[in-house]
């Protein structure tokens, strides 16, 4: 049975969920809403981490499937290419087809793309397979935290969405390290395989515990705006291939980036056309005249750079320059997730209490604090010192992730909600995808700035470089080298020390960058919300 529309809470066990769970106005409680909230987490963070865990095996599968580098790209970029197209159209397909059937949809289709993904033998069905984990990936964010909008109370959106919350931050640091430690000891297909009892086990989850969808959302019938969706297709995904592959190709120099800018730019511009004009639209863009919403969307690409560029350039940075492993990177991520997690769930219980914009506030200037620390990074910098500042990167970008959700979508309607936090989450991935790419051009820029001012400075004519060098030539002899070859290695040597030191350089250029885009930042709270209707923002997805 169905109880009332009224604000009395379902008292049934959990066996009798499906046929107990309320409707709008009533809610779950007891350890059942847990398994709910544990249900839509499981899906949503096994979207999250296959976003980077891919990352740390691209030499594995380039190796085993004989793909060129260029090439192997194409696994991390078609996969985050059907992501950004499908998550702003996850409000439409939700209520077409019901939260619960698409998010169980999208679970089954992300577990069989996944073990299609591991079974792949060459690189076009792994690319193809990647495409659909993208697809069903997107289903599965954009769902799951519309269930639990529907599974708590007001009251206690906050914590619901601060343990959801855990997943959706932590993911981006688990993924490497789990990535690292499954390439390393069982091969690259596991980081696929893995997926596979996790995705059956959210599955039955997902039959058993999530509430059934109603009548009305069951048999909603609208029509299919085909032109919206194309034409989103080639804005979104366009743009997200040339954030992703322009670095590799040259930027303008390239006219197949070139003819991609031109085609995202003018499917973009027929997208709003058309979508503000066709009374069923795809996506719902008249939701923007909201201005915290607005605001806050802006933002939320703000904070996808922080996040996830932070995540790409350290590993880097560790890898390339320090080299660490893949696995020692992922320890070295460990804590910084695990801060977030405990952050998390405490700023869950506070968030009512406080003013969203000043916990935005102290978040990003927090985070511009760790920025600038970790730019202070030298040669000699192992994990002793990168420990502090990113445990503490963990932590402040809590006070900016929760809060701000809060600020942007807590003033929306209710029926408006699953619009606003589908562009909303868009521009985060978008951010992302353009934090990587800001980042990967000004690490190449400045590392050749700075290799071309070390190398001028070595010359014949400076006696501090032959004092060093007389010194490195004799080292080398004195380790069995015939004069000549010597000071061949001596000079290769002082050479790779200009490129490590260019090297450093350019990260510490880059972690001062992100930290001084988050005090430009700032302004943006001037616009947003004070993020007080905590049950509107729970459907952030």
């Amino acid at each position: 049975m169905t109880t009332p529309r009224s604000t009395t809470r379902s008292t049934h066990s959990p066996a009798s969920l499906p046929a107990a769970l309320p409707e709008e106005g009533s809610y779950v409680q007891g350890t059942l809403k847990w398994l709910i909230t544990i249900t839509a987490a499981l899906g949503a963070m096994l979207e999250v981490i296959d976003t980077s865990i891919v990352n740390v095996a691209l030499n594995d599968i380039q190796a085993t499937l004989g793909a060129t580098v260029s090439e192997v790209g194409w696994v991390v970029t078609s996969y985050g290419i059907a992501n950004v197209v499908l998550i702003p159209l996850s409000a439409w397909l939700g209520s077409t087809f019901g939260k619960k059937s698409y998010f169980v949809f999208s679970m089954i289709g992300f577990t069989i793309a996944s073990v299609l993904c591991g079974l792949s033998t060459n690189l076009p069905l792994l690319v193809i397979a990647r495409i659909l984990q993208g697809l069903c990936g997107g289903g599965l964010l954009a769902k799951a935290q519309a269930i639990l909008f529907e599974t708590f109370p007001p009251a206690e959106q906050g914590v619901a969405q601060a343990v959801f919350g855990v997943g959706v931050i932590a993911g981006p640091a688990i993924g490497p390290t789990l990535g690292g430690i499954l390439t390393d000891t069982l091969g690259w297909r596991w980081i696929f395989f893995i997926n596979l009892p996790i995705g059956i086990l959210a599955v039955a989850m997902a039959l058993l515990f999530l509430p059934p969808d109603g009548p009305k959302q069951a048999n909603n019938k609208v029509s299919v705006d085909w032109w919206g969706i194309a034409l989103l297709i080639g804005a979104v995904g366009g743009l997200q291939t040339v954030l992703e592959e322009g670095q590799k190709e040259g930027w303008l120099a390239s006219s197949f980036i070139v003819t991609l800018i031109i085609t995202s730019t003018v499917s973009m511009v027929l997208f709003i056309w058309w979508e503000l004009r066709v009374r069923d639209p795809a996506v719902d863009l008249r939701v923007l005249r909201h201005r915290s919403l607005a605001a806050g969307s802006l933002y939320s690409g703000v904070v996808g750079i922080g996040l996830y560029g932070t995540l790409f350039a350290v590993p880097l940075f560790t890898q390339g320059v320090l080299r660490f492993s893949a696995t020692q990177t992922g320890f070295l991520l460990a804590p910084g997730a695990l801060s977030s997690a405990i952050m998390m769930v405490l700023l869950g219980k506070l968030s009512s209490r406080i003013d969203a914009r000043i916990l935005i506030g102290l978040g990003a200037i927090g985070s511009s604090l760790v920025m600038f620390q970790l730019a202070t990074i030298t040669p000699q910098t192992g994990s002793d010192e990168l420990f502090m500042p990113l445990l503490l990167r963990g932590g402040v970008t809590v006070l900016m992730f929760l809060p701000l959700s809060l600020a942007s979508l807590g003033g929306l309607p209710k029926q408006e909600v699953s619009a606003g936090s589908g562009f909303y989450n868009l521009t985060r991935q978008l951010g992302g995808s353009i934090g990587i790419a800001i980042l990967t051009t000004l690490l190449a820029q400045r590392e050749a700035f700075h290799t071309a001012v070390l190398s001028a400075k070595l010359t014949a004519f400076d006696p501090e470089t032959q004092e060093r060098l007389a010194l490195m030539t004799e080292l080398f002899r004195s380790r069995g080298s015939d004069a000549v070859t010597a000071q061949s290695q001596a000079l290769a040597a002082m050479q790779q020390l200009v490129q490590t030191q260019a090297a450093v350089l350019s990260y510490a250029d880059t972690f001062r960058f992100v930290g001084i885009m988050f005090l430009c930042s700032l302004p943006l709270l001037l616009f947003l919300g004070k993020g007080q209707s905590r049950g509107n923002a729970a459907n952030l997805h």
